[in-house]
């Protein structure tokens, strides 16, 4: 990875479909996040689905997004939809939100 990958501040904004509730996923994303030191959020949406932003250095948040396409067991990731703009610095750590 570039030095410019890794000072680069991007937000993804991410919908995570498939067996992601009530199986801890945003706990999970959660405790990655923050391990990754990133911030943002994560919530469970009324279709199912898992929605996520992450906001920290360009290689940090692919990782947390490539993450998302496994997560832990017992999830079950089906699809992933990522999109990328620039970070807006508004969150200052990771939570779980509703």
């Amino acid at each position: 990875m570039d030095k410019q990958a890794e000072t680069k501040t991007i937000r993804a904004h991410v919908f995570i479909s498939g067996r992601v509730q009530g199986v801890s996923f945003r706990w999970y994303t959660q405790r990655m996040a923050q391990r990754l030191g990133l911030a943002g959020w994560v919530r469970n949406l009324r279709d199912g689905q898992v929605e996520a932003i992450f906001e920290g250095s360009e290689g940090l948040v692919q990782q947390a997004v490539a993450w998302c396409h496994h997560g832990e067991p017992p999830a079950r990731v089906d699809d992933v939809q990522a999109s990328y703009t620039e970070a807006s610095g508004e969150f200052k750590r990771f939570r779980i939100t509703w």
